[in-house]
């Protein structure tokens, strides 16, 4: 499994690390573990592989859903899981890679999700219309304050979750959260580092480079449809799409919308960046080392489940983001 902050060059890695395993005689396909590249449509937005990047190395979990459609964290678990467990029903080496340290440990670690209630949701979904994310960050804050201080107070989703776990159970949000225990057998995890003003600007890159691509008119076509992309709660949310479906309604100019697109993914990256290094499983390389592909290799094995290797031998650990 492949993990780090956005912009790192996950994707890139994931794909030469599956044809290096090809070229060795052992077949490997890619398996997504990011939300947002389920959706059908969404695809300069999120720096979804084309098919010339994917080069001829089989996908998983890529455009399944329409944009109308709420992919939850425990419906993607079983997706990812599946898809795992095909490609080791077929002895193929299954290379995921993946951004958000939430959907990550849903798939590999022991993690079982609570229950969910559609009144306790619906209510506190139609507060969060009413009074807005920050009046219900303060009062996960009162109740759980764990929870909101890893939670973003614009992060109206989580937060809705966070408060209907916490009104259900009566225990803390963070009280749900796993121990570092994995769930299926075989898990390598490598982490990609990088350094704040390199993600930085990098992040900028990535920006500019998407609305070269027509980002501004991906989003549009989306938007036209009936029902389309405003219709749906959660592909609606993300980054770069919700600044410019502000900037289509009239609320922000073009520029605006790039601008807070650029200030939203470092922040992302940032809390990515906080996540990760708490996870002592992970080994650490450097994003840009030249023999990059080689030591992942090192670390992942021939066969994908690990390699025995000296304490701090082809990685170290990494410090948060900022530190």
């Amino acid at each position: 499994m492949l993990v780090g902050p956005t912009a790192v060059g996950k994707s890139a890695l994931a794909v030469a690390l599956a044809r290096r395993y090809r070229d060795a005689g052992r077949p490997a396909e890619v398996v997504n573990a990011d939300s947002m590249l389920v959706y059908r449509g969404m695809d300069i937005g999120t720096a979804k592989p084309t098919a010339q990047e994917r080069a001829g190395v089989p996908h998983h979990l890529l455009d399944v859903l329409d944009v109308t459609q709420t992919a939850t964290v425990a419906e993607f678990q079983a997706l990812a899981r599946a898809a795992i467990a095909d490609c080791r029903s077929r002895g193929v080496v299954p290379v995921v890679v993946g951004g958000s340290a939430l959907y990550v440990r849903a798939v590999v670690d022991d993690f079982v999700f609570p229950g969910t209630d559609a009144a306790v949701r619906g209510r506190l979904e139609a507060e969060l219309a009413v009074v807005g994310p920050a009046a219900l960050h303060a009062r996960l804050a009162a109740v759980d304050p764990a929870s909101a201080a890893s939670i973003g107070p614009a992060n109206g989703r989580r937060l809705v979750r966070a408060l209907e776990v916490v009104e259900l159970t009566g225990a803390p949000y963070t009280s749900s959260l796993p121990a570092h225990r994995y769930a299926l057998p075989g898990v390598v995890q490598i982490g990609l580092r990088v350094d704040r003003p390199t993600m930085d600007a990098r992040i900028a890159q990535r920006v500019d480079a998407m609305w070269a691509a027509g980002f501004v008119d991906e989003v549009r076509a989306l938007a036209a449809r009936s029902p389309g992309l405003r219709d749906g709660v959660t592909a609606s949310r993300a980054l770069g799409y919700r600044q410019l479906l502000a900037h289509l309604d009239g609320e922000v100019t073009e520029e605006e919308a790039r601008a807070q697109t650029v200030q939203g993914t470092r922040r992302f990256a940032r809390r990515q960046g906080g996540w990760f290094p708490r996870d002592p499983r992970i080994t650490w390389l450097d994003w840009d080392r030249p023999d990059l592909v080689d030591a992942a290799l090192a670390v992942a094995g021939p066969d994908g489940e690990g390699a025995d290797r000296p304490p701090g031998g082809a990685g170290e650990a990494a410090p948060a983001l900022g530190d």
